[in-house]
């Protein structure tokens, strides 16, 4: 693995281990095997058969019914010249390449067609806050002869020039469509994938890209340099160049080929996954099955022109994607079921249509919520467009699902804390603020019936960042059943809130932007697929319910605490940890997780392990790990367990097979 020293990053810059200059072409011959000018590997032997051949047309669909979705939705037709679609991609991605924090939300929807030729391929690049999506029942409906990218984003706000990285590559997804890769009119580096440069809350679902390569990484900007994702499911893809992705979850796939790794890339329920055999090197996690898993709901036009949203049946023990094949199983919901939201909308508004039995489809934008938004039926389904973003008002709660609502989807949303406190951002089973603290009484243990009670697919949460956030829990699930499907909890280490520069900056962060814990679960029987919780002031997830199951699990401990003091527990433990179960939980499982440790404004602090557990047979971890970014110590992986991480050994991991012990 690498350990490379590297400059301190400035203010707007993250730190995940970021590679010096002089290791470009060393981190590229090492991850890739290939030179550093040269293309990327051409597609494995193995790869899916179905690869080789030119994606399909898909039969024209007669005009969709007129509908407002606001002025930040595009609708693109195969109608429409190529250079039509691409001055107006181009034009929005120019816009957005560089609006971290900005309050613009877009959606690039295709409708079932095929866009650009052999010739004049269509290429789009993917911005902060966009999506992109077919609007085919099948991802096979909508064929994109091109590319849809994201790449390394340069900074002038940096230690060197240039400095292009992918580690604040947020807030983006791709979706429901077919890329058939062409690269023609660009360079030899880029000609032979499709690059997706991206970390964390940037989703591909429904994606088949054939033809090419799919790089998770961009070795082409200013050469290969960290990234910090990701998430890929119910996806198909003929290889996959992982390259210097540190970690990355695979679900429900299907990949011909997959390269490299580094510390942590976890596959559940993925044909053609590596093993996990020889682990940590490389360091694979693979789980034959997804134990549970509900794909996100999508808006999609039906043969007839409809405008409808597809939401999927839950499944369990399942490999593969679910529409290879066929149709996969569900429902079908009218447009006309949802209030068609906007960013003016009240909370009152949106409150009040979902007592009237409405579902909520969130137009992209910015929502003040100076309410809850309590869910009370069941089956109800909220979607967002573009990266919607709920914003607490007046110390709000802004989403609160009732603990009775059976069936419930939460999806594509993004949930801000405001200015003034609130005690929870969502709460999933409305059981009191006692639980917060993980003192309130459990939730009764309900009959498991395979259909979770609430799912979460692709929701995000931010303190801080845009603006000063205050939230003592981000996100709290207090019900049992209940599915988090793509997670990012995230209390920001940057932003554009006014903190000067340096250590005086970073203490102002700790005092100002507060936010306690980011994950609590007081439900029994509570799975998440890709959970990503970062720089909370206390343990960063804590885990109080039983039978507790997670694939894949991320954590940045704070960067900013002042001293050992500020960070220290009341009993004089070093640090709190980045994931916590609880002492009297009796049955949890954890498969592939990591926690690192750049305590930037004081590199002195040492915390005392990165996973804390009671030590029971029914409590198991399995691949995990800790690592050093450059500053600060963890003594432990998991309770006494595991060698110290510090900064005499940046980048290098210590790993733990599995706790306890065979």
């Amino acid at each position: 693995m690498l350990a490379v020293p590297t400059p301190a990053p400035r203010r707007t810059t993250r730190r995940r281990a970021t590679l010096g200059a002089a290791l470009v072409g060393a981190l590229c011959a090492a991850l890739l095997g290939v030179p550093a000018a040269a293309s990327a590997p051409a597609a494995s032997p193995t790869a899916l058969a179905s690869t080789a051949v030119a994606a399909p047309a898909a039969p024209k669909a007669p005009p969709a019914a007129a509908v407002d979705l606001g002025p930040r939705v595009v609708v693109f037709d195969p109608s429409m010249p190529v250079a039509e679609i691409q001055a107006r991609a181009d034009a929005i991605h120019a816009q957005q390449v560089d609006a971290e924090m900005g309050t613009a939300r877009w959606s690039l929807l295709f409708r079932p067609g095929t866009y650009g030729t052999d010739t004049q391929p269509l290429q789009i690049k993917v911005g902060y806050s966009t999506e992109v999506a077919g609007l085919g029942a099948s991802p096979s409906d909508t064929v994109i002869n091109g590319k849809v990218e994201v790449y390394n984003r340069c900074l002038t706000d940096a230690p060197t020039q240039p400095y292009c990285v992918a580690l604040n590559n947020f807030w983006r997804s791709m979706s429901n469509l077919t890329i058939q890769v062409n690269g023609a009119g660009q360079d030899g580096c880029r000609a032979s994938a499709n690059f997706w440069a991206v970390s964390q809350a940037s989703s591909l679902r429904r994606v088949d890209v054939r033809g090419g390569n799919l790089s998770l990484m961009d070795y082409c900007t200013d050469g290969p340099q960290f990234a910090s994702g990701g998430y890929l499911a119910n996806s198909r893809a003929a290889f996959i160049i992982n390259g210097s992705q540190q970690q990355w979850i695979t679900r429900n796939s299907e990949v011909g080929g997959w390269s490299n790794g580094v510390w942590n890339q976890v596959f559940a329920g993925t044909i053609g996954a590596p093993s996990e055999a020889g682990f940590p090197s490389p360091p694979y996690t693979t789980l034959e099955n997804t134990p549970v898993s509900r794909e996100k709901p999508f808006l999609f036009v039906d043969g007839a022109g409809a405008w409808q949203v597809q939401v999927a049946d839950a499944r369990t023990n399942s490999l593969g994607t679910d529409w290879v094949g066929g149709s996969a199983a569900g429902r079908t919901l009218p447009l006309s079921a949802f209030h068609v939201a906007s960013p003016s909308d009240s909370a009152t508004q949106l409150a009040s249509q979902l007592s009237r039995g409405k579902h909520l489809l969130l137009t992209p934008g910015v929502y003040d919520v100076d309410r809850s938004l309590v869910i009370r039926r069941d089956d109800t389904v909220v979607l967002g467009m573009g990266q919607a973003t709920l914003t607490a008002v007046g110390g709000a709660v802004p989403v609160v699902v009732d603990k009775r609502a059976h069936g419930v989807v939460v999806a594509g949303v993004t949930i801000d804390a405001g200015t003034t406190l609130s005690p929870v951002l969502m709460q999933v089973g409305d059981s009191g603020p006692a639980a917060a603290s993980g003192t309130g009484a459990r939730v009764p243990r309900s009959a498991w019936a395979g259909i979770p009670s609430t799912t979460l697919n692709d929701v995000y949460f931010r303190v801080g960042g845009p603006h000063v956030g205050k939230a003592d829990v981000s996100l709290q699930v207090d019900a049992d059943d209940v599915l988090i499907d793509h997670a990012w909890v995230w209390r920001a280490d940057h932003g554009v809130e006014g903190f000067t520069a340096g250590v005086s900056g970073d203490t102002d962060r700790w005092l100002t932007n507060t936010g306690r814990v980011g994950l609590v679960v007081n439900g029994d029987r509570v799975r998440a697929t890709g959970l990503f919780v970062e720089h909370y002031q206390q343990h960063n997830t804590i885990w109080n319910g039983e039978d507790g199951e997670v694939v894949l699990y991320q954590n940045e401990l704070p960067y900013d605490p002042p001293s050992q003091a500020d960070w220290n527990r009341p009993d004089g433990t070093r640090g709190w940890t980045g994931y916590k179960v609880a002492d009297d939980v009796t049955r949890h499982h954890l498969y592939g997780g990591g926690v690192y440790v750049y305590n930037r404004n004081d590199p002195s602090i040492v915390t005392e392990r990165g996973f804390e557990v009671p030590e029971r047979d029914g409590v198991r971890l399995h691949h995990i790990l800790t690592v050093n970014l450059d500053a600060g110590a963890i003594e432990h992986v998991v309770n006494d367990t595991g060698d110290r991480v510090d900064s005499t050994h940046p980048g290098i991991p210590s790993y733990v097979v599995d706790y306890p012990a065979p």
